[in-house]
């Protein structure tokens, strides 16, 4: 399985960002799983593919065309794909991915699960969603779900197309035996349509 993992590229973060996504990569490819990525050599996503990489397992890396400079792109990536822009970077992370995780990161991070999480809401794709809260880090912007939830901005259905896991090994179990729930989004369909 091809494992899209979205993550922060900074360096700049606390080390046990880094060391919590290392886990995580070496954990995926002991599974058995590949690691489709950014690109990035730094940060979350440097980790989860050192961590692939101590593990023997394949790394895919897509990347925009400028980010290619010294010390930006990870060099050891099993094959690198290059894009003109990074609206086509997002298109292929996606459609490589056979599920996505959503590790520590910042906007770019942020904006990845949401276009994923809403794409998976309009039935363009039922692809295991699972966020990797490691620390508590994305408890701010789950609790902003489900405020919007509350304030009926979301659907209580949105809620159940992704999975909150701390624990690296429940989160690739919950991949693992993902079954997709289409009668969720076809609930969801059905509400938006009574809402017009």
């Amino acid at each position: 399985m091809k494992i899209t993992v979205y993550g922060a590229a900074s360096d700049q973060i606390n080390d046990k960002y880094k060391e919590a996504g290392k886990l995580l990569g070496k954990k995926m490819a002991q599974r058995g799983h590949g690691l489709v990525f950014g690109a990035g050599d730094n940060g979350v996503m440097g980790a989860v593919a050192r961590g692939v990489k101590d593990g023997n397992g394949e790394i895919i890396g897509i990347s925009p065309t400028f980010f290619n400079v010294d010390g930006i792109l990870y060099d050891k990536c099993t094959e690198l794909i290059y894009t003109e822009t990074m609206r086509e970077r997002k298109k292929i992370l996606e459609d490589k991915a056979d599920a996505f995780i959503i590790a520590p990161g910042g906007i770019g991070t942020l904006d990845e699960f949401f276009e994923i999480l809403t794409l998976k809401q309009l039935q363009q794709h039922n692809k295991a969603i699972a966020i990797f809260n490691f620390d508590g880090y994305f408890d701010g912007i789950l609790s902003w779900l489900k405020t919007a939830t509350e304030k009926e901005f979301i659907s209580d259905v949105t809620l159940g197309l992704y999975e909150i896991y701390e624990d690296v090994d429940k989160m690739l179990d919950y991949i693992e035996n993902y079954t997709p729930k289409a009668e969720d989004v076809n609930r969801l369909r059905n509400l938006l349509e009574e809402k017009r």
